[in-house]
């Protein structure tokens, strides 16, 4: 059976509204999106470090309960499990305050039993940052090397900016890794200055890399060689917007892997298929945008189950 590994960072997000905490739950950009395909029955596996501590006991919980497969997890003694303080303005978007204490060595045992085929999700900060740079690499080359299918979301931050000089590099390089591109109009403006997706696909290359480019509440664009679809998002009323980019990536590994769409496979696909992938990370984003969850909803999970 296909696997898929999620690389990323784990915090517990505690969401405010209004100057009041609303909500304590296990984040993380790649975390949210691999408790969406564990509700699935997906059993996807986390590559990540948290504490063992009050809140890493609470997070490995969590992510046992929801079908996530914590064998790869490396969790530290020395040090907390990270923190992040999620601050909703009046249109439900997160401002964010992270607070970690990370021990020196980190994330030294990785998975070596990736197979051709498995899909691999990666990206945020985490991916790009000093720290932990050696152990992505070694990750993105045994994928690589194996055949996987490597997707990437930059999931850049404003907040992130005065780093950018010492980033972007890396970021090009996480790129060049990718066989899929899933980033926001917003990302691209951050670190590459360009504000229409036709400039996203000149700087990155993207004539052999499958481009999904969303646009917040607007349309999602798809580009894959002389393709391009357009999707558009749908109406709603969002309560938070926190998960929803992590939401819509979880729903084009879920779209791959219910069509077994092989790494060959992707190059191959026709304008329908982009559109139909498009659509479900689209239904993915928006039924998280309904609720304080930074995942897919067990009801959501079971009227996709039961639909099957």
């Amino acid at each position: 059976m296909r696997r898929v590994f999620g690389f990323g960072e784990t915090v517990l997000d505690i969401i405010f509204k209004d100057g009041q905490p609303r909500a304590a739950k296990p984040g993380g950009s790649v975390l949210n999106a691999l408790v969406s395909l564990g509700r699935l029955g997906w059993t996807p596996c986390f590559v990540s470090e948290y504490g063992q501590d009050d809140v890493g006991r609470l997070i490995d919980n969590f992510l046992d309960e929801n079908g996530v497969n914590t064998l790869y997890v490396n969790r530290f003694r020395d040090g907390s499990s990270a923190l992040a303080m999620a601050f909703l303005d009046d249109d439900n978007n997160a401002n964010y305050s992270f607070y970690k204490d990370f021990p020196e060595q980190r994330l030294q045992e990785l998975p070596e039993d990736i197979a051709a085929d498995d899909i691999i999700l990666f990206g945020s900060i985490y991916a790009s940052s000093r720290e932990v740079r050696k152990s992505v690499v070694r990750f993105l080359d045994m994928g690589r090397e194996r055949g996987a299918i490597i997707i990437y979301d930059p999931n850049f931050r404003r907040a992130h900016l005065a780093e950018l000089e010492e980033l972007k590099p890396r970021i090009i390089e996480n790129i060049n890794y990718a066989d899929i591109i899933r980033g926001s109009d917003e990302d691209f403006q951050l670190i590459f200055g360009a504000g229409q997706p036709e400039d996203v696909r000149r700087i990155i290359d993207a004539d052999s890399k499958l481009l999904l480019y969303t646009q917040n509440s607007g349309s999602v664009k798809v580009f894959l060689h002389a393709s391009q679809v357009e999707v558009p998002a749908e109406s709603i009323e969002p309560v938070s917007t926190i998960g929803a980019g992590d939401n819509f990536n979880a729903g084009i590994i879920h779209w791959l892997l219910e069509n077994e769409t092989s790494r060959s496979g992707l190059q191959s696909l026709f304008e329908q298929d982009l559109e139909d992938m498009a659509g479900t990370g689209i239904k993915f984003a928006t039924n998280v945008c309904l609720g304080f969850d930074n995942y897919i909803s067990h009801e959501f999970a079971n009227s996709i189950l039961g639909g099957e």
